[in-house]
């Protein structure tokens, strides 16, 4: 089995390289032209994916060919203020370019929308934005030429009316939702509401993949059940996927029960996990959640070259033994 680590959106060793530059509501309002208001967010918008595109070769050079890109590449989009601002016009050329390197060298990117895009909220203007919002998500794929589907990934959202009901809310929300931006979704367990197996119903009767995150998994999980069912259950619903099956990893920053991401992984719970599963799959791409970012990747690759468990192929993956 290959496992593959890739980690979010930006890095700490590469300098003044931030993907997600912005602009407040205050400082668009100051400049009193608007056009040269708009015209600034584009410079901004263009910098950032330029950050981006020296962050996918900083990747390159590291063997990391898994990334999760920023969610902020374009400030201010979908505001009120930039009502009509035709920005994918004014990013055309660099996403075009970045597209072509990520296609180049086979990286495998996607987004993970802030916690606002929300599909089980019957308020049809949250509903309304949260569909806005993904289609931004969806223009910066297209422009990248890169397929849209099954690179974004949500979590089921709030559950105000308990967790049943909200999962009803999600499958009647998710009808209203254009084709092309259904298939762009991926779902994840959380670590308060929605546990693995909740998560798995959504995936299955709507054919969505489901991403398992471990550590929210070890906080939040159903009483009793088997988890080599669940994670049989995990790896059917990304059968018609043409992407490797995908999980989140991050370790508690301080006690077991600690939701707050820890700075680096915790090997010795990761490779638990992977032991266990070994086999169940050609290829695993494990995205890391941890706060140095690229740095605790880097210092879990050197953690897994001293193990016998395991046999590093590349700056940024590893073969199980065994199989």
């Amino acid at each position: 089995m290959i496992v593959r680590f890739g980690y979010v959106a930006m890095s700490v060793h590469l300098k003044n390289a931030s993907p997600s530059q912005t602009m407040t509501v205050k400082q668009f309002e100051q400049i009193k032209d608007k056009e040269a208001a708009i015209r600034k967010l584009e410079r901004i918008a263009v910098s950032n994916l330029e950050n981006c595109y020296r962050l996918l070769k900083h990747n390159l050079a590291h063997d990391i060919t898994f990334f999760r890109l920023s969610s902020k590449l374009v400030p201010l989009v979908n505001h009120p203020h930039t009502e009509g601002w035709k920005y994918e016009e004014a990013i055309a050329p660099i996403l075009n370019e970045i597209g072509e390197f990520i296609t180049k060298h086979q990286m495998r990117i996607g987004f993970h929308p802030d916690h606002f895009v929300v599909i089980n909220n019957l308020d049809e203007d949250l509903l309304k934005r949260s569909i806005h919002t993904l289609i931004y998500h969806y223009k910066l794929l297209k422009g990248m030429n890169i397929d849209p589907m099954h690179r974004c990934v949500l979590h089921v959202g709030g559950a105000k009316n308990g967790v049943v009901e909200g999962l009803e809310e999600f499958i009647e929300n998710f009808e209203k939702i254009p084709k092309a931006i259904q298939q762009m979704l991926i779902l994840e367990n959380d670590d308060t509401v929605y546990h693995i197996e909740d998560v798995l119903y959504l995936g299955e009767k709507l054919q969505i993949p489901v991403v398992l995150d471990i550590h929210h998994h070890d906080i939040h999980q159903p009483k009793t059940f088997s988890f080599l069912e669940v994670w049989d259950r995990v790896l059917e619903t990304w059968k018609h996927s043409s992407l490797p099956v995908k999980i989140h990893v991050s370790s508690p920053k301080e006690d077991a029960t600690d939701k707050r991401h820890h700075d680096y992984i915790d090997v010795e719970r990761l490779m638990r996990f992977l032991t266990s599963i070994k086999g169940t799959v050609e290829q695993l791409d494990v995205m890391i959640e941890a706060k140095m970012k690229d740095e605790a990747l880097i210092k879990l690759m050197k953690q897994l070259q001293t193990r016998h468990d395991c046999s590093v192929i590349s700056g940024a993956s590893i073969k199980l033994e065994g199989n």
